[in-house]
């Protein structure tokens, strides 16, 4: 078995171990993070592109798992997202008469399930597969909704629903016109005919409600902001991403020749007007949590906005790089802010910005934490978020793409007023006021994943690089890889 597998196998093997464990699984996580680090790095150092056939089948009946640049830039990245996620909940989430015991037995199987269908989605080629891990990461995620509310979570399962029924359908047509769903077949005989952009079309309907894009994200608020901490970092950070991968494995990847600049613009409109709207709701809120929630519509907007730059450059390697780092840098940015938001508002007994009145004083690790997540999604330097949104603002203008730089500079400048204000609460009053003392890493949970959003930033040209070497373009042949044994 390669490592390739290892990365699907293990958290299904701890989802096992966790139901059997019951109300001790959270004693599980020690054990899990030096295997799946181990594992990560061990993905970074295969060669470039290798990739492992399950099973010993050739293409088209194999499943091919592809450590390609994609799949390694993410896995990583989600790698240190679960591990802090993890160690974050085995003191928020104990079990015990206070009410933590059924969310314990929830949340542990449901984080390695959720777990297991990333990495298989971030490392799968074949669109069947993508689907199965699309469903896995949503079972898991409709279940750490209902954690915090049934309502949301039965409205995020119809509407999730949906979109899974429009990929599968996509899916289906796909094969009846090539007897293949495997996107590196597909990238050597693929056509823009009428089956196929019918199939793309209603693929990538389905996938932007998984995405949660503008119009489509009315489920990702109420469930985001009604999950504990744990659980909306990971809704936030981890599965939303999950459906913008494969998005861009469609039509960067897969079907080059039907990414026509009217769909580019499409999903780029509707991108610019998520940053637009998801800031100006953000804005409004005077609640913590809505607030986050909020700004993760606008900040996924940034994503989408990105495609038309990618598709319309002469030289795509910086709008790539900018996309795929505004990508990582709000994975960690993100899933810092809602560990340490819940942290604050427990804390300050209340749920209102109102109530973090001098949390600054009485918790300076955790609102240090929040601050330096809010410096990335602001987009302030010397920030991941920063370096990818100088990328995407470079390739616009350099494009003449006046309206997408416009956004750009007008949803960072919103994204200021927005964050800062319940900073601003934080650090006001004279008065500190009394905070239990927690479990230690609880605070230092959040604190490392926005150091690491930070330090994207200093990385540089190194960084741009290993981005551009995730391209599509970066590896000329579009032919199936080489097996890695």
């Amino acid at each position: 078995m390669s490592p390739i597998d290892l990365l699907v196998v293990t958290p299904l093997a701890f989802m096992i171990l966790a139901i059997l464990a019951g109300n001790r699984a959270n004693w599980l996580v020690p054990a899990i993070m030096p295997v799946m680090a181990g594992l990560s790095v061990w993905l970074v150092l295969l060669p470039h592109d290798a990739a492992h056939v399950v099973g010993g089948w050739e293409l088209p009946l194999g499943i091919l798992l592809r450590a390609d640049g994609i799949a390694r830039l993410m896995v990583p990245a989600t790698t240190v997202c679960f591990l802090a996620v993890g160690l974050y909940a085995r003191s928020e989430l104990l079990p015990g008469p206070g009410g933590g015991s059924a969310r314990s037995q929830t949340f542990w199987p449901m984080m390695y399930l959720m777990w297991a269908g990333t990495n298989a989605g971030f490392l799968t080629t074949d669109l069947f597969n993508l689907y199965v891990a699309i469903e896995m990461v949503s079972l898991a995620a409709v279940a750490m909704a209902a954690l915090g509310s049934l309502q949301a979570a039965l409205r995020y399962f119809l509407i999730a629903l949906v979109g899974s029924l429009a990929y599968l359908m996509g899916v289906a047509l796909l094969f009846a016109n090539y007897d293949t769903v495997d996107t590196t077949l597909l990238a050597g005989i693929g056509r823009p005919d009428l089956a196929t952009r019918f199939a793309l079309a209603v693929m990538t309907a389905g996938l932007l409600i998984k995405t949660a894009l503008f119009p489509l994200h009315g489920w990702l608020p109420p469930a985001h902001a009604a999950a504990p901490a744990p659980a909306s970092a990971l809704l936030s950070a981890i599965v939303v991403k999950l459906g913008f991968v494969i998005l861009v494995r469609l039509w960067f990847e897969a079907f080059p020749e039907s990414a026509g600049s009217a769909v580019m613009h499409l999903l780029g409109g509707m991108g610019a007007l998520a940053v637009l709207y998801g800031s100006a709701q953000a804005m409004r809120q005077d609640r913590l949590k809505p607030l986050v929630a909020y700004s993760t519509v606008a900040q996924i907007g940034y994503l989408f906005l990105a495609f038309p730059l990618v598709a319309g450059a002469q030289h795509p390697s910086g709008a790539w790089a900018g996309m795929m780092l505004h990508g990582v840098a709000h994975m960690l940015a993100k899933a810092a802010m809602f560990l340490a938001a819940g942290l604050m508002l427990k804390a300050a007994h209340g749920d209102r910005i109102a109530d973090l009145v001098g949390l600054a004083r009485a918790m300076p690790i955790t609102v240090t934490a929040f601050g330096l997540a809010a410096v990335s999604l602001m987009g302030l330097p010397p920030s991941g978020g920063f370096t990818a949104k100088f990328l995407l603002l470079h390739a616009a203008i350099e494009q003449g793409a006046a309206i997408y730089a416009a956004v750009l500079v007008i949803g960072g400048l919103m994204a200021a007023i927005y964050l800062f204000r319940p900073l601003a609460v934080a650090f006001s009053g004279s008065d500190m006021p009394a905070v239990e003392t927690g479990a230690p890493l609880r605070a230092a949970a959040p604190l490392a994943l926005a150091v690491i959003a930070i330090a994207l930033g200093f990385a540089g040209a190194a960084a741009v690089d290993l981005l551009v070497a995730a391209s599509p373009w970066a590896n000329e042949a579009h032919s199936p890889p080489e097996a890695v044994q």
